[in-house]
């Protein structure tokens, strides 16, 4: 008799694109990044959130941290352009229960 697995906490859609904090979807990073790339790049994103944390009270300093980060997250294919080609919607940060993507999250 085998055991039944629990489910990932954060399980990744089958296509890779997304993976599922609550409900809602979260774009990965592009897996075409290279290591070192990769490394680099989530190096400069958690430099930016601590520059985040440190800004508080300086709405200057705050706002320069915040584009920081978002830069980073653009560079990793987190946000900004899709990194995949084959035209299909981006459903980042939507609940998974409106995108195509449900049926499959209802099955886990």
């Amino acid at each position: 008799m085998t055991k039944a697995r629990a489910p990932a906490a954060h399980p990744d859609t089958p296509d890779g694109r997304y993976f599922v904090v609550r409900g809602r979807l979260w774009r990965r990073g592009n897996p075409a990044l290279d290591e070192g790339t990769r490394q680099l790049l989530v190096n400069e994103l958690m430099a930016a959130r601590r520059a985040v944390r440190d800004a508080k009270g300086d709405p200057v300093r705050l706002a320069d941290a915040r584009r920081q980060v978002d830069d980073a997250k653009i560079a990793l294919g987190e946000r900004g352009p899709v990194w995949w080609t084959d035209g299909d919607p981006d459903f980042n940060r939507y609940l998974v229960r409106n995108t195509p993507y449900a049926r499959w999250f209802d099955s886990l």
